[in-house]
């Protein structure tokens, strides 16, 4: 009954998803109410999503959504919205995540950034072989858990712990606001009934 006559082909449908055809302020609207009807308190809603946006600091790439729900438990959020929190971490952001994240965990740990961190890494991924990383992991990586995920790790945990606060205030906000104004429109339905 609500479906389209025409179907979207799959390459119109990641253009959608990367840019909206409706335009960002609609899709950010359309989000914002989604959001906010979803059930719970202010708190599990806000709580879920900050859990979410901060996991996706973090350089376990493929491991967000597990992480953000385990937080979102702890902290008694909602897990569906710390799985849509997870959302911050995405091609558009991750390039600026890492290399911030990054650059403040090399910084706290007393080294020094390099400007070629990608050179780094395919120097550092080709000084060993499958067979080496099937045999001894933890003597293949070595290098790259200390000099790389160890720094981004730091930084993103203390990037992700602050931006928690940054990302609650503002969805507890507008998910409270929300349902205050529902609860008054559905009281103003009834008894004008």
């Amino acid at each position: 009954m609500f479906r389209r006559r025409k179907q979207k082909t799959f390459l119109e449908k990641v253009r959608e998803f990367i840019w909206p055809s409706a335009g960002w302020r609609r899709a950010g609207n359309y989000m914002k109410h989604r959001l906010a009807r979803i059930d719970g308190t202010p708190y599990a809603i806000a709580a879920g999503f900050a859990s979410g946006a901060a996991v996706s600091f973090t350089p376990f790439v493929g491991l967000h959504f597990i992480f953000a729900a385990v937080i979102a438990w702890i902290v008694r959020g909602n897990i569906l919205t710390s799985a849509i929190g997870t959302a911050v971490g995405n091609p558009w952001t991750f390039p600026f995540i890492w290399a911030g994240s990054y650059n403040l965990g090399i910084n706290l740990m007393g080294g020094e950034a390099t400007d070629d961190l990608m050179g780094q890494l395919d120097l550092m991924f080709s000084s060993f072989t499958i067979v080496d990383l099937v045999n001894n992991p933890i003597e293949a990586l070595g290098p790259f858990l200390t000099t790389v995920f160890l720094p981004m790790l730091l930084g993103g945990a203390l990037i992700g712990a602050s931006l928690w606060f940054f990302f609650y205030w503002p969805i507890y906000k507008l998910v409270s606001e929300y349902k205050i104004n529902r609860m008054k429109r559905r009281q103003k339905n009834k008894k004008g009934m």
